[in-house]
């Protein structure tokens, strides 16, 4: 079993914590058509992952031409170029397939927005 694992862990890329459930990213994969390969981006939401150490894979859902399209990513393929996370969702489920039956306006996800840190109080120097 150890030996199995040792080789997951070579198999294993940076990009476990990219994106969370309710982000919307685009996903740079690459596909190869004959004999050329070209890198197709993959715009969507992010509404479902599963963990299971090299084979986790993460679900986007996007809408096109008004038809729900949903794509199950691996997420240590080396076909995956880049994730990039273009915003974050606020969410508090694990897996938004209620989305499936949601559209226009209800389809949306909030915004997640993070405050920044306040900066240490400075004191002002002591006279003497």
């Amino acid at each position: 079993m150890d030996l199995i694992r040792a080789i997951e862990a070579e198999q294993l890329t940076d990009r476990a914590e990219a994106c969370r459930v309710g982000d919307t990213v685009r996903v740079h994969f690459s596909i190869i058509e004959g004999k050329t390969e070209r890198v197709q981006i993959y715009e969507g939401l992010v509404i479902a992952m599963k963990n299971a150490g090299l084979r986790k894979t993460f679900t986007v859902r996007k809408i096109s031409y008004g038809v729900g399209v949903e794509r199950v990513f691996p997420m240590n393929s080396p076909r995956i170029r880049q994730v990039e996370v273009v915003r974050r969702g606020r969410v508090r489920r694990a897996k938004l397939y209620y989305i499936r039956q949601r559209t226009g306006k209800a389809a949306r996800v909030a915004e997640l927005i993070r405050r920044k840190p306040r900066p240490a109080a400075v004191e002002p120097p002591a006279e003497s």
